[in-house]
């Protein structure tokens, strides 16, 4: 492992690395690699506890793993940064159900994705890094190739997925649902997983776009879900988060209108350092959406409903951003304008959403349910950053063996933006090869830098 580590440090600071870095295939692939994972016999260690109780930094352990082999149309990344989602907090409190039940699934496909049913699990859905290796059938993609990986991971071998490759009922999330993922030295990916590295970005920066940057494209921007567009009112929750934040920009990149909800004033001040005018500090105005853990509080729909319309000069939403489920869907659907659309991609405050159906039938609104992208949409979504239009949102970064601390801080929505993993770049910094485009949005790129 620390001969690819050299080979790729060696280019560091050229603009030429993808020609230097094409001798990566004359070096061997290591044996095993450190990986992050969480253990099958460790699948019960948190019962009887509460959901914020649990600990990802008991779950998570930094292991040697063996290589797998490359099936056909697989790519063998060394990963140079990661992030940590949601989806890595879920499975490292084995909620709402231990992921090795997935692996058990996906390994009933075939002989090959029989691999992924192990005892440990290596987790992570996001990667950027270079190309060591491809299994055979893949022509785009070469060794020595900088590259990052979008999840989606999928079979194309129902017809049902070559219309919206996100409706093949053998769709998976790379890391989640499948094994290898990106919070280690190596990863196993799809060659159709992967997209060209953004040149002026470093390592942990081009790491942490992949999943919220392509979920917040297709749940906003693709007619796949709300179709946005020039002029939109958009309610946007969680606004300075790690897909708020990436939904921001994306409004105010394609000429919305972002009415950003956060949660302080470091926040509110994130969300204007975006561009975004209208925010709406929720805890500072008192919102409480829900008078006891029973029972909403119409009364606090109609008053954010007022909020927004003071803000717009009497507009309401015309999208409304969800993804914290249930705490907020209520007032969601409430605040969406007649006709307008309220699309969801998560809940992390709850899965069991209520709300008063009479504000959706009546007003012909429509709830539509977004979950990742496509291929399309996920290179759409990386070009523009590679464009320097979409910015990342790193907050802060850490070194391998601090996963678990890492993903403690999303679970505890300690962070802001996406908190960045160092898995073989030693340190920040590291993998720019377009200094001339970063000069011309530093600011922007360091937005959420330290916070």
């Amino acid at each position: 492992m620390q001969d690819i580590l050299e080979a790729i440090m060696a280019v560091e600071g050229s603009d030429e690395s993808g020609r230097q870095l094409a001798g990566l295939a004359g070096l061997p692939v290591p044996r095993s690699y450190r990986g992050v994972v969480v253990r099958a016999d460790e699948a019960g260690m948190f019962e009887g506890l509460d959901t914020r109780d649990k600990d990802p930094r008991k779950s998570l352990h930094v292991q040697e793993v063996p290589t797998p082999e490359l099936a056909p149309g697989e790519a063998l990344v060394a990963v140079m940064a990661s992030a940590i989602n949601y989806n890595t907090v879920w499975t490292s409190i084995f909620e709402p159900l231990p992921t090795f039940k997935f692996l058990q699934r996906y390994a009933r496909v075939s002989a090959l994705t029989a691999r992924h049913d192990l005892p440990y699990h290596v987790v992570g859905s996001d990667a950027a890094g270079v190309v060591l290796r491809t299994g055979p059938g893949v022509t785009k993609w070469k060794a020595g190739d900088e590259v990052v990986a979008h999840c989606l991971s999928v079979e194309l071998e129902d017809a049902a997925g070559h219309d919206d490759t996100m409706l093949d009922p053998q769709q998976r999330i790379w890391g989640f649902e499948t094994n290898f993922g990106g919070l280690a030295e190596l990863a196993v990916v799809k060659a159709n997983q992967l997209m060209p590295k953004p040149r002026h970005l470093t390592w942990e920066e081009a790491a942490s776009p992949g999943l919220v940057n392509s979920t917040a494209y297709r749940q906003l921007v693709s007619h796949h879900g709300a179709n946005m567009k020039q002029g939109d009112v958009v309610l946007i929750w969680g606004a300075s988060g790690g897909l708020g934040g990436y939904a921001t920009q994306l409004a105010l990149n394609g000429g919305a209108i972002p009415i950003c909800v956060v949660s302080s004033p470091d926040k509110a001040e994130l969300c204007r350092r975006m561009g975004a005018e209208l925010v709406i500090d929720r805890a500072a105005e008192g919102f409480r959406f829900w008078s006891d853990e029973h029972t909403q509080d119409p009364e606090e729909w109609r008053r954010l409903g007022e909020r927004i319309r003071e803000l717009t000069g009497g507009e309401d939403p015309d999208i409304v951003f969800e993804h914290p489920g249930r705490e907020t869907f209520g007032a969601s659907v409430y605040v969406a304008k007649r006709g307008g659309t309220v699309v969801t991609c998560a809940s992390t405050s709850g899965y069991q959403h209520q709300y008063d159906n009479r504000y959706l039938w009546m007003h012909l609104k429509r709830i539509v349910g977004s979950h990742f992208a496509n291929y399309h949409e996920a290179w759409q979504a990386n070009r523009l950053v590679a464009l320097g239009q979409i910015h990342p949102t790193v907050s802060r970064t850490y070194p391998l063996e601090q996963t678990g601390r890492a993903a403690y801080e999303v679970h505890r929505n300690q962070h802001q933006g996406k908190v960045g993993v160092r898995c073989l770049a030693p340190t920040d910094g590291l993998g720019v090869r377009d200094p001339e485009l970063r000069s011309r949005h530093e600011d922007a790129i360091h937005r959420f830098r330290g916070r």
